[in-house]
């Protein structure tokens, strides 16, 4: 029996060790477990073009527009076309939606809700049908990929070889390698870096999408969803003042916030209008309460924060990556659907679909390894992290330019950390300060207009080649 290992809990690894199960795969899931994935943690839902009135053509339409036209057309096609097969491979394990919203850049309200907390809900029934289907489950952090002659064959976990005929991973991307994010800390990219140094390019790093409405709370940071803004939510200064069209798509919404915050000014966004606030977001509602505010009373003090990752291992329409038998799914990899800035719930959407897909990919590869000597373990170590975290911040953020890109990557030679994370960090800059334009979440204020020769994707395999 072929046997594959997926590295990460998240929603596109728990879809791929569903679907690999019931084709008859051993199949084996190695994470820290749900509650650690972004997938547990997304709070708005999945956008699916399937009512009345809504059409794939309409959704690829402002998939693009989001992506400020750099999204490959033919895997945005590929992505949305496959909406329905998602929604009712959904529905086959018993997911139930409860409500359909509008949310920043989308043209019609297909936008499917579990109470606001859709992530948590799809990640729980896909692990419990996994482990229903047999899926074998390791609880534990992936030291690096066990690559030999640009073949993989399983992964070192805690210095321990594990052998796989192939590998995938869907282990998220690397927004927990700048300062302020409200997803896990633990997504810092390290297997995107340790890919790209055994040789699997990267794509479009530089795409780092800030999300407008962060909250910065005394017990940690948190997300206040762009479902917020939709069920009727504005964004105001300390004077009361509105100052940008709430629905606009994040990149805009989310410099309008930080132009308002250079200017030294509070930015809140208003919720008082919205009835029975803790019925339709009781995530929200918790944390807030935690902190001693009432949205339906008081302003929500919010502000940018670190993301999503457009960026990632670059892979072809089928999810195979440059390693002959390692595939990546999800935030993971970079294939062009996102562009330069992801629309608002179409990541939940990717994972669901490069999960069913990477399954049908492996079960035509039919991958299988004979005898292998074991291959070379480094043992890195991840040394000081914060300090990437504090770098990238501060030059790589939601405002750049040539000069704190260069000062960025000037500072991280000194920084000692683990060799991967700042080959990864290197080539976000780099390839920053190589696109002299500004496109959806990459915004330079020496370059602050689209520039129709740059309407390409970047790649980096140690050197940013754009």
């Amino acid at each position: 029996m072929t046997s594959v290992g997926i590295i990460g809990s998240g929603a596109a690894g728990l879809t791929a060790a569903v679907a690999l199960a019931r084709r008859g795969f051993d199949v084996t899931v190695i994470g820290r477990g749900i509650r650690e994935s972004n997938s547990y943690l997304a709070q708005a839902g999945i956008a699916f073009p399937i009512l009345d009135g809504d059409s794939p053509k309409a959704h690829v339409l402002d998939t693009i527009r989001a992506g400020k036209y750099l999204n490959d057309e033919e895997t945005v096609w590929s992505v949305v076309s496959k909406a329905s097969e998602a929604y009712e491979f959904l529905l086959s394990i018993g997911l139930e939606f409860e409500a359909n919203e509008t949310e920043g850049g989308h043209s019609f309200s297909r936008v499917f809700t579990i109470k606001n907390e859709t992530g948590k809900h799809v990640t729980k029934l896909l692990h419990l049908r996994a482990k229903e289907l047999g899926v074998h489950f390791v609880k534990g952090g992936v030291d690096e990929l066990a690559v030999k002659r640009g073949k993989a064959y399983g992964v070192f976990l805690e210095g321990e070889f594990l052998r796989f005929d192939s590998m995938v991973i869907a282990s998220g991307g690397f927004s927990g390698l700048f300062k302020f994010t409200a997803g896990s800390k633990s997504n810092t990219g390290l297997l995107i870096g340790d890919a790209i140094m055994k040789g699997a390019p990267a794509r479009d790093l530089e795409f780092v999408q800030f999300h407008p409405t962060g909250y910065l709370g005394r017990s940690g940071v948190f997300l206040v969803s762009e479902a917020v803004r939709g069920a009727g939510a504005k964004l105001v200064t300390e004077d009361g003042e509105r100052f940008v069209n709430e629905l606009s798509t994040r990149d805009i919404v989310a410099r309008a916030i930080y132009r308002q915050m250079l200017a030294g000014k509070r930015v809140y966004l208003d919720a008082t209008s919205i009835e029975d606030f803790k019925k339709s977001f009781p995530q929200i509602y918790a944390f807030l309460r935690k902190d001693g505010l009432d949205p339906s009373r008081d302003l929500i003090p919010v502000s940018p924060i670190a993301h999503y990752t457009m960026g990632g291992i670059a892979v072809d329409l089928w999810y195979r990556t440059g390693i002959k038998n390692l595939y990546a799914i999800g935030e993971a990899m970079s294939n062009g659907f996102h562009g330069a800035n992801r629309l608002a719930s179409n990541s939940l959407l990717e994972c669901i679909i490069s999960g069913l897909e990477v399954a049908r990919t492996i079960a035509r590869d039919k991958p299988r390894l004979g005898k292998v000597k074991e291959p070379v373990y480094h043992g890195y170590e991840l040394g000081d992290v914060d300090s990437l975290r504090e770098l990238l911040w501060n030059h790589a953020g939601i405002v750049r330019s040539a000069k704190t890109l260069k000062e960025g990557l000037r500072e991280l030679e000194g920084i000692e950390a683990d060799p991967r994370l700042k080959l990864l960090a290197r080539g976000v800059l780099e390839c920053a300060l190589a696109r002299e334009e500004s496109r959806g979440a990459h915004y330079r204020e020496d370059f602050p207009a689209m520039n129709k020769s740059f309407e390409r994707p970047s790649f980096f395999d140690g050197r940013c080649r754009l």
